[in-house]
């Protein structure tokens, strides 16, 4: 599949259209200065990126607590950089999915949710993406004694969804006990693997659209019209690749603007 054109000036700024309000959509990361000048125009510092990519997309899944978790100090320089609207989707610490591999992490887990209490407070928590490695197969025992964790249940606790990467997880069983837990299948496409569309929580879902070529225009008219209709049932969140080339930032801004042009029609 050909490699989507780049952008030929400085992305006009855009806004999550009221009528679709419940679908966020940006990359997995935003501090990459190899992003000058076709997404990030040249003379923007770093320290500014944050402010410019929440002027264009609506939402970014962090990577950052992958390694390690933010600081107080570091959250609240990012709830300042966005607007009102914004939303956070953070993806779970290694030591939860990769070391531990959800056992005996109860600790860990309400950790992460404590630490993220500011961005739920300030209304700009998106979801908790539970990626499990390539060689993590499918247990659902153990899924579901995770999930009963009393920190993904608490009043106020975030929406979560779950990566598999081993195909073992995708049976009608592990879509039960997700179901029952309101916690949602991340649908995710790369180009080794591509998630069944399945929905097993009512009020969101999520995409993680990580094709290393990028995606035609064609195909991103068919992703606006497909999500549109699912954010009139759940929140969509959808993050494109994050890469060294701007092509993923490039791709959210393009499928923003067919979700602008949607929402005009409507």
């Amino acid at each position: 599949m050909p490699r989507a054109p780049k952008a030929s000036s400085t992305p006009v700024p855009v806004a999550a259209p009221k009528s679709l309000a419940r679908l966020y959509a940006g990359t997995s990361g935003w501090a990459y200065p190899t992003w000058k000048p076709e997404f990030y125009p040249a003379g923007t510092p770093a320290k500014k990126f944050l402010e410019f990519y929440s002027s264009q997309l609506t939402s970014v899944e962090v990577n950052y607590t992958f390694r390690a978790l933010p600081t107080a100090k570091i959250l609240e320089g990012w709830l300042a950089a966005t607007p009102p609207d914004f939303r956070f989707s953070f993806k779970a610490p290694q030591r939860i999915t990769h070391l531990k591999r959800l056992r005996n992490c109860e600790e860990l887990v309400a950790q992460f949710v404590a630490t993220l209490e500011p961005v739920r407070q300030a209304g700009k928590l998106g979801l908790l993406l539970f990626q499990l490695p390539p060689n993590f197969k499918a247990d659902a025992e153990l899924l579901s004694t995770f999930l009963f964790l009393s920190a993904l249940h608490e009043k106020g606790a975030p929406p979560i969804a779950f990566e598999f990467r081993h195909e073992s997880w995708f049976d009608e069983k592990i879509y039960s006990i997700l179901r029952e837990h309101k916690a949602a299948v991340c649908i995710a496409e790369s180009d080794d693997l591509l998630t069944p569309e399945v929905h097993t929580a009512e009020g969101h879902t999520c995409y993680r659209l990580r094709r290393s070529s990028g995606y035609s225009a064609i195909e991103l008219d068919a992703f606006a019209q497909r999500f549109a209709i699912l954010a009139q049932q759940r929140d969509v969140y959808v993050y494109f690749k994050h890469e060294d080339e701007p092509t993923g930032a490039l791709n959210a801004t393009q499928f923003l603007s067919r979700i602008q042009a949607l929402a005009g029609k409507q």
